[in-house]
C-alpha cells in the first residue's frame, strides 16, 4: 500500500497534469489554425495532413472531455460535493465543443481553397471557447483535483491522456 506521501503527492500531480493536458491541446490547436491559415493563402500544405492532424486533434480532445465526464468529474463530485454546479456547467461546455467539433471534422473531410475560410473561422470560434473552457475549468478545478483522495483512477482515467513531464504525449496515443 503506497504512504499517504506518496499519495498526496499523486493528488497533487492531477491539477498540474491537467494544466499540461490544456496546454498540449492549445498548442495542437495553434498548429492547425496556422496550417490552415497557411492553406488558404496558398501553400502547398496537403489536404490530407490537415485532415490527419485535425482528425487527431478531434479525437485526443474528445477523450479528455469524455474521460472527465466519465471518471474525472465523478470522482471530483463524490469528494467535493459543492462543486455539482461547476461540474454540470463544464459538461455543457464540453457537449458545445462535441457539436463543434462534429461540424469542424465535416468541413475538414472536404477542405478545399473554396472552404479553407469556413474551416479556419470554425477553428478560431474552437480556440475562444476552448480557452475560456480550459482557464474557467483550471481556475475552479485544480485546487481539488490536487486534493483528490486517490484510488478513483490514474490522470490518463481521470483527464483522458498521457503527458509526459515535458508535456509530450506518451507513445501509446
Amino acid at each position: 500500500m503506497p504512504s499517504p506521501h506518496l499519495d498526496a503527492n499523486r493528488a497533487r500531480a492531477l491539477g498540474q497534469e491537467l494544466v499540461r493536458v490544456h496546454h498540449w491541446l492549445r498548442t495542437e490547436l495553434t498548429r492547425i489554425r496556422a496550417d490552415v491559415t497557411a492553406y488558404a493563402a496558398g501553400s502547398d500544405l496537403r489536404p490530407t495532413r490537415l485532415r490527419t492532424h485535425c482528425t487527431a486533434f478531434c479525437a485526443a480532445l474528445t477523450r479528455h472531455h469524455t474521460s472527465e465526464d466519465v471518471a474525472g468529474f465523478p470522482a471530483l463530485a463524490e469528494q467535493f460535493p459543492e462543486l455539482a454546479p461547476v461540474l454540470i456547467e463544464l459538461r455543457k461546455d464540453h457537449d458545445l465543443v462535441g457539436d463543434i467539433l462534429r461540424r469542424l471534422t465535416e468541413l475538414v473531410d472536404s477542405i478545399g481553397p473554396n472552404n479553407a475560410d469556413t474551416v479556419r473561422r470554425e477553428l478560431d470560434g474552437l480556440a475562444a471557447i476552448l480557452e475560456s473552457h480550459f482557464r474557467w475549468e483550471e481556475r475552479r478545478l485544480i485546487e481539488a483535483f490536487d486534493a483528490l483522495e486517490m484510488g478513483t483512477g490514474t490522470g490518463e482515467d481521470l483527464l483522458g491522456t498521457a503527458l509526459g513531464a515535458d508535456g509530450a504525449r506518451s507513445a501509446r496515443d
